[in-house]
């Protein structure tokens, strides 16, 4: 790392543009060296175009980025040694064993031959894939594909860890494995920066950017920005949560509404003031609710909120 770059990862207006669409839009944070930073946010908000940026992969078409130093723009296989990057689609060979794979990797990686039985054996200790190493790639579940391949991109024990959504698509179990990995490589003392479109996810993070349209909404840990989120958010849950929600979104008690599966999360000034009221204007209307309740705001309220100020 160079001597004047403390940050593990700093991004300074970084743009991306695609013809006459901009995916990544004047983007600029910092990650600090043994961070777990969160690029958060849906499909489309640019994640996956600052990571492939971050990783080299792809030429920022404004400002620039640093890994350890090291500018993507000037020198994009230079930050290639620093790093490992694990793509939504990661290159497993699926006509090699658990085991093959791995030492494929390992050689690609020029990961010296005495040093890969301790490498893998810790690498199956985490990912639990010992006893499928003889097991070709292909026949292996969508959520012990995703440990393999992550498995791969650590085997040459990168610096930088640099994740495109790896809990997409796999099962609850596979997914908290996968978390636990990657939170065992943090506390070593890696930099990871992990992208995912699930808000639950968000509070794991030491620090989060919150994406939209490839621009920045937010950055500040999980429990700093819930505390920022103005008013407070009660919980209704009623049976038609449609029509309750375009009820109550037009109350004017009511700062915003959101439906979370079954249920309603409303955004009011004071919660112990605002739901009696609110209960009555659900009754008269024949929406009788239980009992409204404040709680804790979700990443997924912050969310809402902060999108909603930027349209």
């Amino acid at each position: 790392m160079s001597a004047s770059s403390p940050d593990a990862v700093r991004a300074e207006a970084l743009t991306r543009r695609f013809g006459d669409f901009t995916a990544v839009d004047g983007l600029s944070f910092t990650v600090a060296p043994g961070e777990l930073f969160g690029l958060v946010g849906p499909d489309g908000a640019g994640k996956t175009t600052t990571l492939r940026m971050l990783a080299g992969v792809l030429r920022p078409s404004a400002g620039d980025a640093f890994i350890r130093g090291i500018g993507v723009a000037r020198d994009p296989e230079g930050v290639k040694h620093e790093i490992a990057y694990m793509s939504q689609r990661f290159g497993l060979y699926a006509d090699l064993t658990v085991m093959e794979n791995l030492s494929f990797y390992a050689d690609l990686y020029r990961v010296p031959k005495r040093e890969r039985p301790a490498r893998f054996e810790r690498l199956f200790h985490f990912s639990n894939l010992a006893p499928f190493k003889d097991r070709l790639a292909g026949k292996l579940s969508g959520g012990m594909k995703q440990k393999l391949g992550l498995s791969c991109a650590l085997v040459h024990q990168p610096q930088v860890l640099l994740l495109d959504e790896p809990t997409f698509g796999v099962d609850p179990i596979s997914r908290r494995d996968l978390w636990l990995i990657v939170h065992d490589m943090v506390a070593q003392g890696m930099t990871a920066v992990v992208s995912t479109a699930y808000m639950d996810e968000a509070e794991r993070f030491d620090r989060v950017a919150l994406l939209h349209q490839g621009r920045l909404l937010a950055l500040d840990t999980p429990a700093a920005l819930q505390r920022g989120l103005p008013g407070e958010i009660l919980l209704a849950q009623v049976a038609d949560v449609r029509r309750a929600r375009d009820l109550l979104a037009r109350h004017p008690r009511v700062r915003r509404a959101a439906i979370f599966g079954d249920a309603l999360h409303l955004n009011v000034a004071d919660a112990a003031a605002d739901a009696p009221p609110l209960e009555t204007a659900l009754r008269d209307a024949g929406l009788a609710p239980a009992a409204l309740r404040p709680i804790a705001p979700s990443m997924e309220d912050v969310f809402i909120e902060h999108m909603t100020e930027a349209t």
